[in-house]
């Protein structure tokens, strides 16, 4: 091997999107989603023609087409006669989408998008939990009481009891037969719910005041207590976020 070699296979090494992932129009895809999102290609202004497209990923024509296509059902871009493909307002953007979701959290400084999450999310389930306190049969009373008595022994255990956490909650969801909201909570959660941006940090004592919230609700769905579940559950959503985002001087809006 030469000298002059190391540096001409470098120079002729091929871009990373030409080792060939499964399916490269979704690669390309999510890729153009973190740029757009990330303001690389603002609002109002086109994405850069097919041909510069193949070129700076390397691939076919066919796979930048696939790719723009599934970027329209995102809502992230139109296709103008004559004028390109253009870059939407965030406001059409479809904050659903996993990859709209987690590229729009991970640019979010403020975590004004968590809040909203949460808001979301409180609503939602302060509902699920108002059903379920109708609606709850003993066997579901038994496994609500199960996961709050395990979880009071999980306070060690952050990653455990952060599973039985989840569980607790999706009994509730399904108790309320609200499949719908279930679906919409579950897909959100699945975006956050390895960040430590939504999570926090983990500590014995947000674990034990997070269960003491577990258990208000609970009682009350134990209770058959329709208001109270939803009260407590609403409580319950809004401490354990206020404790998990707090930082000095980050603006918190919860009050919607």
């Amino acid at each position: 091997m030469t000298a002059t070699q190391p540096a001409a296979e470098s120079s002729s090494a091929p871009p990373a999107w030409a080792r060939r992932p499964t399916n490269l129009a979704k690669a390309v895809t999510a890729e153009l989603v973190g740029r757009i999102v990330r303001g690389e290609h603002p609002p109002g202004t086109p994405l850069p023609p097919e041909p510069a497209l193949c070129e700076a990923f390397a691939v076919s024509r066919t796979v930048i087409r696939e790719a723009v296509k599934i970027l329209q059902e995102k809502g992230l871009v139109q296709v103008r006669q004559g004028a390109g493909t253009m870059v939407t307002a965030p406001a059409k953007w479809n904050m659903l989408d996993e990859h709209v979701l987690a590229a729009s959290i991970d640019q979010d400084e403020s975590l004004q998008l968590l809040d909203d999450l949460v808001v979301t999310r409180r609503l939602l389930e302060s509902d699920m939990a108002h059903i379920a306190a109708r609606l709850a049969t003993q066997d579901v009373v038994d496994q609500l009481r199960t996961l709050v008595d395990r979880m009071d022994e999980l306070v060690d255990d952050h990653v455990t009891y952060a599973e039985h956490d989840r569980a607790f909650h999706d009994v509730i969801m399904q108790a309320s037969g609200n499949r719908i909201a279930r679906g919409v909570i579950r897909a959100l959660e699945s975006q956050v719910v390895n960040t430590a941006r939504y999570m926090g940090r983990p500590e014995r004592a947000m674990c034990i005041a997070s269960n003491r919230g577990h258990r208000r609700v609970y009682e009350r769905i134990a209770a058959h207590d329709p208001s109270g579940a939803a009260e407590a559950m609403f409580t319950h959503i809004t401490e354990a976020w206020l404790v998990r985002r707090s930082a000095p001087g980050d603006p918190v809006r919860l009050d919607r």
